[in-house]
């Protein structure tokens, strides 16, 4: 297998700012991910809803890695105008490297722990656009230079929609939405050379940590010891495996799901 494959090549990275766990260690999947792509070389644009955790992530990758990263503030959210949002990532990834290789949505915010009859539709709007819109709003921006590419759209879903975890119905909505969607993609752009497929992850993030701090009945009730014994890490056990779905080696792999639980979400 050649390794080299993202060198100088461009992914899109949403949801990719910087974060920690209380005891120093990463704790954000997106920066996970874009550590991953960053050791192989790849330039990188990544997004976010707050500033200083993507000008901190820009900031350690240019710094450790010496590859350009671009920063770019995003949020896809009810009475916005998302389409034109996505459009002018996109159009700054171009103008500043001149092609898209890879996309990855992987941003997503949600009111974990809020049962079906207690959810506001303001919830409910809050995980269906920062997720399932951002998704569909960045793939149809994408598509014309990924088709140029032949390149990777990598789409982030959740046990949550797999299994029907307690208390996150605009959560497991929105990530089935994704499924969906991917699927959809793998049918019509597989012939544009372009392979799409979901990742499900279970890794120890800044995220999950404040859920069990907030909700801790519908923490133990979701969130399990995978088999592994741990739970992931976000740059070896995730963002690895996403730079290996991009492998040429992976083009025939379409509208998968992949769940990297470490021996949980398994079904038939």
């Amino acid at each position: 297998m050649n390794n080299n494959h993202l060198q100088g090549k461009t992914a899109i990275i949403t949801g990719a700012g910087y974060a920690t766990l209380s005891d120093g260690r990463c704790g954000s999947i997106g920066y996970g991910i874009a550590t991953a792509f960053a050791k192989e070389g790849a330039n990188l644009v990544i997004t976010g809803r707050q500033v200083p955790k993507l000008e901190k992530a820009k900031a350690e990758l240019e710094r450790l890695y010496g590859v350009k990263v671009l920063a770019i503030p995003a949020d896809i959210s009810a009475g916005s105008d998302n389409a034109a949002t996505a459009k002018a990532v996109v159009d700054a990834a171009m103008a500043e490297f001149g092609r898209i290789d890879v996309l990855i949505n992987n941003a997503q915010a949600s009111a974990s722990g809020v049962t079906i009859q207690d959810h506001t539709t303001e919830q409910f709007d809050l995980a269906i656009y920062s997720g399932l819109y951002a998704t569909f709003y960045y793939m149809q921006a994408c598509y014309p230079y990924l088709k140029e590419t032949r390149g990777s759209i990598i789409n982030f879903a959740s046990g949550a929609g797999l299994f029907g975890n307690y208390g996150q119905c605009a959560y497991a909505a929105a990530k089935e939405g994704i499924r969906g969607l991917s699927r959809v993609a793998a049918t019509e752009w597989a012939k544009d050379g372009i392979n799409t497929n979901i990742v499900c992850p279970l890794a120890w993030t800044a995220q999950l940590e404040k859920f069990e701090q907030a909700y801790p009945e519908a923490f133990k009730a979701n969130v399990k010891m995978p088999p592994a014994g741990h739970y992931g890490d976000p740059e070896d056990e995730i963002g690895r495996a996403c730079v290996l779905l991009t492998h040429p080696d992976f083009k025939y792999m379409n509208g998968e799901t992949l769940t990297l639980e470490g021996g949980m979400g398994l079904r038939p």
